[in-house]
């Protein structure tokens, strides 16, 4: 039971055993529900969400790593935390969440340190934590990117 129950909530319900891309696939959807329900826009409910996600994440994703291996590709509730992460008090707007979703995937793929060195923690610990700075660095970069825009915007007569 203990990893059948582990398996189901480190897939994101089932989302990191499809045979395709299972992280950007769970990225993807985690956007819809980001998107989907404005609660988890307001910051009293999304660094709980976050937390307890991440929280899961360790547990789930450390028992994966018994039966899997390493920081298996089925172990997709990191990808979760990371994109919430990444879309976190940013400003709403479809095309925002498009950025967030494009500079996660980008930062979790591509995994400049420290987010490679966060893979070397023990058990769910790595797999957690590589996404959640993924995450950061998303978060970040986005922002850095429509501060930027805002500067051109202004400085551009139309």
């Amino acid at each position: 039971m203990r990893t059948f129950t582990a398996k189901f909530l480190g897939s994101c319900a089932g989302l990191g055993f499809i045979p395709f891309a299972p992280g950007t696939v769970t990225s993807l959807v985690a956007v819809i529900v980001f998107a989907a329900f404005p609660v988890l826009l307001e910051l009293q409910v999304a660094i709980p969400s976050i937390l307890v996600i991440t929280a899961v994440g360790v547990w789930a994703s450390g028992v994966m790593e018994e039966t899997c291996g390493h920081d298996p590709s089925q172990a997709t509730i990191d990808e979760l935390s990371g994109q919430w992460l990444a879309l976190l008090l940013l400003p709403d707007g479809w095309g925002t969440v498009l950025l967030g979703f494009a500079a996660f995937r980008f930062f979790d793929i591509l995994k400049p340190e420290p987010v490679n060195s966060m893979q070397k923690l023990p058990g769910g610990w790595g797999v957690m934590a590589d996404d959640l700075v993924a995450g950061i660095y998303a978060n970040l970069s986005v922002r850095i990117l429509l501060w930027l825009l805002s500067l051109v915007s202004v400085s551009m007569p139309l």
